[in-house]
Order: C-alpha cells, then structure tokens, then sequence
C-alpha cells in the first residue's frame, strides 16, 4: 500500500523543502489530542494542558476534529511562510466550499466531501480540475449526508458540523482566534525551541537536492519516501492506496518535530501535494517498511508455523529434529521454514552436513512497534 505522487516532467526546483509556523503548530495540536502517539512528549503535553486557560482549552477541544485524526489540508500550508500570522492570512483567502469541505473530511471521517479544490488565490492552487460534488453548503442532501457522518462520530462532531454548516464565516474566524490564542500560550516558545532544529534539516535537504538531485534528497527525508526508478513519481509507504500528481505546482516537504512519528501527506483533488515529515535526528532508525510488517504478519498467520517458533525460541533446530518433534514430514517443515526466513524471522548456518535453524529474536520482538509505526505513519 503506497502513496504515488506523479513528478513526470517536474523540475527539480518544484520539490521545495520549508518550515511551516501553522503545520508544527498542527502537529503541536495532535500531540495535545492524541499524547498516546507521542509517549516522549507526554511530559510536554500535560504541562500545557495545565496551563491553559479553561476557555482555551474548551476551543481546542469543540475543534479538535480538524487535527486529531487527521489533519485538515489548510493547516499545512503547500507555500510555507515566515511567520504563523501570514499563513493564517493565506487559510483566510481560500474560499468558503473549499475550507469547508476540508474540515468535514477530517470531522466526519469521511473522503466523500471533497470540493474543486482551493480557489486560485489559496495558498495550495489546484493541481488539475477534479470533477466537484453537490456541497454541503448549497445542496440539502448533501448537507443531510454530512450532518449525519459528523453525528455517527460523536455528540461534538455533530454540533461543530452545524456551527460549520450554519456560519462558515463566523467558525473560520474562531477557529483562527483559537490558533492565535495556542500562539500565546505555548507555540511561540515551543517554535523558538525547534526552529534550529528545522533550519539544520532543511539545510541538508537542499543541499542534498542541489548538489545530488531528488532522488538523494527523498532518501534522507525517510525511509518510508522513494523516488520510483524511473524517476517520475514519489513512493510514500503508508497504509493507503491513492495517487496524486504534482504537475505544475510541485511538491512541498515540511520538516516537524512535534509531528514524529507521523508521515503526514496532502494529496486530495486539488491540492498541491505535501509531505509533512519527522525532522532528522541525531541517530536516526529506519523504519521497516511495510511490505515486510505485512510478511512478517504473514508468517506468523500458520498455526504450524508459530509452533515452529515455539520450538525455535529454546535454541537452534534442524528440519529433521522440528519434523520429530511436531511428527510432521521433513518437507512439510522446509516449506514452512522457508516462509519464515523470506520473512526474515530466522536464519540459517550450516554444521556440517545439517542446517541449524535459529530464531531472529531481535525482529520478532520488534514487530509490534514496527506495526504501529506502520499504521502511525
């Protein structure tokens, strides 16, 4: 399951590596959401959610939904700019259909309520001219269908879709006054911590894609983003199967600190696909991509199989004593061990005339975080 970004006959100079204000701040709001994907900013969390000011936090929580579970492609910007202030201003721009249909798919969880895209004056112009459906705001069967995705999701879902629904204009001026607020609170500081962080980033990606081309730049941002071999699309390994293009626009990679470990990517009809990536790290671990967490699952789906491991895990085995042992013929057992070593979860030495099968304890113990780290990404 991948991502594809169509880059055919893009210049290099359209892949743009920037710091973005509003998306570290998006990524800052996640973490207040959701601390359980972020267990090392846990402590940084609960000292904010402490300091707050209760009409403050009462906001972020009735807007929550723009952020949690997804983010709303308008809160990261496809043209980053200096400072939180002027990519706000840049979200004010973008007309009424296409702002609220962005916050419906991350209210209600749905996909179903894409628009046009941004009009030609939003920060993120369209990529090409996707076919609209009926809208929310105009359409009263449409408005129903989104009224009641939004009530299935929750009593606070629900009523923020109403308010959207009812008044864009007023929500889209509350929701940018709460940001402003969180500015006060806490993002200010918070950005004056990590924006070395992200200028040291960024200076190695551009010069990794100066001097080296996309293909050495993509490779640093993760190891979950390639450059196909043909060099004309980007290959993101998430848990998804969709595919945008970046013909005329390009595409926009934004470093994040508070963003790990997520891999956050824009790619609805219309918006000008962007990449919202984990910031370098002194040590970095690659993630394991997950056609081999899906072989891996795989693998250990055979009942026969897991009592191959069971054995396994009190020391090496050869084919004929894991046959005695579980009365299977010695075929039937090179058969499954073969599974399980394209898997990657055993190796193999030889001692003279016999093979020693052994556990690779390391990767099986690893296969649940390299799981959720696949779903996380």
């Amino acid at each position: 399951m991948t991502l594809r970004i169509d880059i055919s006959g893009l210049r290099s100079e359209r892949l743009r590596f920037a710091a973005s204000p509003l998306a570290e701040l998006t990524a800052m709001l996640h973490v207040l959401a959701e601390p359980g994907h972020h267990p090392h900013l846990a402590g940084w969390a609960g000292d904010v959610w402490t300091r707050l000011r209760p009409e403050l936090a009462e906001r972020l929580r009735e807007a929550e939904f723009l952020w949690r579970s997804s983010q709303a492609d308008f809160l990261i910007p496809a043209r980053p700019r200096p400072t939180l202030a002027e990519e706000l201003d840049d979200v004010d721009r973008i007309d009424d259909e296409t702002y609220v249909t962005a916050a419906l798919v991350t209210t209600c969880g749905s996909s179903r309520f894409h628009s046009a895209g941004p009009s030609p004056s939003s920060p993120s112009p369209p990529s090409s001219p996707p076919s609209s459906p009926p809208s929310p705001l105009t359409d009263a069967r449409a408005r129903e269908r989104a009224l009641d995705l939004a009530q299935a999701r929750g009593g606070r879902q629900e009523a923020f879709a109403e308010r959207l629904l009812a008044d864009p204009a007023a929500v889209r001026a509350r929701v940018r006054q709460t940001l402003e607020q969180c500015a006060e609170a806490f993002f200010d500081t918070a950005w004056a911590g990590v924006a070395v962080q992200l200028a040291t980033d960024l200076r190695l990606k551009n010069d990794l894609l100066r001097h080296q081309g996309i293909g050495a730049a993509l490779a640093s941002v993760s190891g979950a983003v390639t450059l196909a071999p043909d060099g004309d699309c980007i290959v993101v390994d998430k848990l998804q199967d969709k595919s945008t293009a970046a013909h005329g626009t390009g595409v926009t990679f934004i470093p994040s600190v508070f963003g790990r470990p997520h891999l956050v990517a824009v790619h609805a009809p219309g918006w000008q696909p962007v990449v919202q990536y984990p910031a370098a790290e002194p040590s970095p671990s690659e993630p394991v991509p997950l056609e081999t967490v899906t072989l891996r699952l795989e693998a250990l789906a055979h009942p026969v199989r897991l009592r191959l491991l069971r054995t396994l895990a009190r020391g090496p085995h050869t084919t004929g004593e894991l046959a005695h042992t579980w009365e299977l013929s010695p075929p039937e057992v090179s058969r499954h061990l073969a599974v399980l070593r394209r898997a990657g979860l055993l190796t193999a030495r030889r001692h003279g005339r016999y093979v020693r099968y052994t556990l690779n304890l390391p990767d099986l113990t690893a296969l649940g975080t390299d799981l959720l780290a696949a779903v996380l990404r």
